[in-house]
């Protein structure tokens, strides 16, 4: 809960932003900032968790116990939290349950649901490959629809990052061009369900907070499971209580806090550079297997490993304040309705 309370605090450094006077360079740096440390810190939550994960299913544990559990105990520590602290972070407009419920039951479900599919047809290295198509697929919707400057440094930081993806996961071992074809469109589709979540979820904290976009994203997600896997299975399975101790680390530092920290960085520098940092998690996943798993590293490996590294140093480097940045938008959104406030009174 602690930890919970620290993510959410505003840092006093970004009153301008809250203002929406975002102007000065410092006051750049530190939102930018804040959201590469946020994203990088979701991904290595994220590629420890996953190492975890191989030991639950090693174990006996279905993927589908994992994501049951995840977006259940995931969303409930949410709400407990948001009960005690937060209450505000609760409220929606009854207009937007829409989109709350699509984001969620559709387009959340689908990124688990279409990656342990193409998990379960072609190697994880492939799939993980596939899926960081990703940070393209979102940079080029933001730079058709959504006006977006395409930079030569975004460019390379996209060319970089996917290099890396693709030395790291070990790609060049294997024979992609004889995967299973199934194998091969369901990692495409967890690519674009991945994009999806990420755009979508920056649309919606234009008027919501990153916690609020979080919390019915991932409360939603867990219906599909409900409906389409035994209800509560979870409880009556048996697991032991290392087994129990592994899934709620999953569903709380694997899920709730990452995604959260996630959005917050799509908050402060938005979708396509998010997506590009993310793809450090292969490369924390590679790390974290090196030190505890006794997995060997190669050269190659760890020149993917600099690439990536190199790809979110160029985008940090990039600090001119981005309009369109979702903080920004609520900030000035809450500057024009005390505006008119005043001219009413």
């Amino acid at each position: 809960m602690k930890l919970l309370n620290d993510l959410m605090k505003r840092n006093p450094d970004e009153v301008s932003l809250e203002t929406g006077s975002l102007t000065s360079r410092s006051a750049v740096v530190a939102g930018a900032t804040k959201g590469y440390l946020c994203v990088i810190a979701a991904a290595i939550l994220w590629a420890a968790s996953g190492t975890i994960g191989k030991g639950l299913f090693a174990g006996g544990i279905t993927p589908l116990d994992v994501v049951q559990v995840r977006a259940t105990f995931g969303s409930l520590l949410l709400a407990v939290f948001f009960g005690i602290r937060s209450r505000h972070l609760f409220r929606i407009q009854p207009k937007d349950l829409g989109f709350f419920i699509f984001l969620g039951c559709v387009v959340m479900a689908l990124v688990q649901l279409t990656y342990f599919t193409a998990i379960s047809k072609i190697q994880v290295a492939a799939a993980i490959l596939l899926q960081y198509l990703a940070p393209i697929m979102v940079a080029f919707y933001s730079i058709c629809f959504w006006r977006e400057r395409l930079t030569v440094s975004k460019l390379l930081a996209l060319l970089l990052s996917f290099a890396g993806c693709y030395l790291v996961v070990g790609a060049y071992n294997l024979q992609l061009l004889h995967l299973n074809r199934a194998g091969i469109l369901w990692g495409l589709a967890s690519a674009v369900c991945y994009a999806g979540y990420a755009l979508l979820g920056e649309r919606a904290m234009h008027r919501y907070s990153p916690w609020t976009v979080l919390f019915y994203a991932l409360l939603f997600s867990a219906i599909p499971w409900y409906i389409f896997y035994p209800p509560f299975h979870y409880l009556w399975a048996g697991f032991t209580l290392p087994q129990w101790l592994g899934l709620l680390y999953i569903a709380f530092m694997g899920t709730a806090i990452p995604f959260g920290l996630y959005f917050v960085g799509i908050n402060y520098i938005r979708s396509t550079r998010a997506s590009i940092t993310a793809t450090l998690e292969p490369i924390s996943a590679g790390f974290i297997a090196y030190l505890f798993l006794g997995e060997v590293l190669e050269p190659l490996q760890i020149l993917g490993g600099v690439l990536v590294i190199t790809a979110i140093v160029l985008l940090q480097l990039q600090t001119e304040q981005d309009e369109l940045a979702p903080e920004l938008i609520r900030a000035q959104k809450a500057e024009g309705k005390e505006a008119a406030g005043r001219t009413r009174n």
